[in-house]
């Protein structure tokens, strides 16, 4: 039987890989010295929030990033401001949040200290973030973060029924300016299909299938978890919508976003 739905904040660095080198491939495609504006809704304990930024600045150290995170935990939250993690309990988490990392990815992302019994997160990474307690489906958060070059909206919205996660995914589109990004992975797809239909988003074909199977904690549980993810199906007259994880709003063009060069997965650092 499937676990009722309430909200978690088990998570992990560097969740999916698949996933992170798209942002990292789509952040690429910006000039020289742009300023990116990235949003993070239901951000957790940061996890999420510093494998993204840190992939964009290890590639891109020339781009100005500006990012919002928002949670509607304010313990939570607090966890992720600090940026120190527990090497032996990590923190109101339900995951072990190591263990999708290499040792080469610790160090590079960490500092170490002086106790040796937890880890900080580097200043280079940290730079930029404005922390806000605040909820997704909040009418006033465009007022709060403002327009977004790209937005991640991962792994909260299952946690919600299908209609309020409905509204809350409307509500959090309209903080994604004129052909920029939105990340929408964890929500149940019937509800996530039928918002990109009526608001004519452009799935991004690039890297579809192995961001769908990129984070084995959701794969896994299906069908025995609400939170389970079907299994990716080309057999579906609506899969080039209905499993996309990453969309283009706001474009004026035929067509999915792909890239000619898939190139290599096996590691974003």
């Amino acid at each position: 039987m499937s676990t009722a739905q309430r909200q978690y904040f088990g998570t992990y660095f560097l969740r999916n890989r698949p996933q992170l080198e798209l942002i990292r491939r789509l952040s690429n495609q910006r000039g020289l010295g742009f300023t990116l504006k990235i949003a993070f809704l239901g951000c957790s304990n940061g996890a999420e929030v510093y494998s993204i930024l840190w992939t964009i600045r290890s590639r891109r150290p020339d781009l100005k990033v500006i990012a919002h995170a928002v949670d509607i935990s304010k313990e939570i939250l607090e966890v992720a401001q600090k940026g120190v993690y527990s090497l032996k309990a990590p923190q109101l988490v339900e995951a072990p949040i190591w263990a999708r990392m290499n040792g080469d990815e610790l160090q590079d992302m960490f500092d170490v200290d002086r106790e040796g019994d937890a880890v900080k997160i580097k200043t280079w990474i940290k730079e930029g973030i404005i922390w806000h307690l605040g909820d997704a489906a909040s009418p006033g958060l465009l007022d709060v973060v403002g327009p977004q070059d790209m937005v991640v909206a991962n792994n909260f919205l299952c946690h919600m029924t299908p209609p309020t996660a409905e509204r809350c995914l409307r509500n959090i589109a309209r903080l994604v300016t004129p052909t920029g990004y939105l990340f929408v992975s964890g929500i149940d797809l019937d509800v996530r299909t039928k918002v990109a239909l009526d608001l004519g988003w452009k799935p991004v074909r690039d890297l579809m299938e192995d961001i769908h199977d990129g984070d084995p904690s959701v794969r896994g549980d299906w069908p025995w978890q609400y939170w389970g993810l079907e299994p990716f199906s080309k057999r579906r007259r609506d899969w080039k919508l209905r499993y996309a994880t990453a969309f283009q709003l706001g474009a004026h063009w035929e067509g999915e976003i792909s890239f000619p060069q898939p190139g290599s997965l096996t590691s974003v650092s």
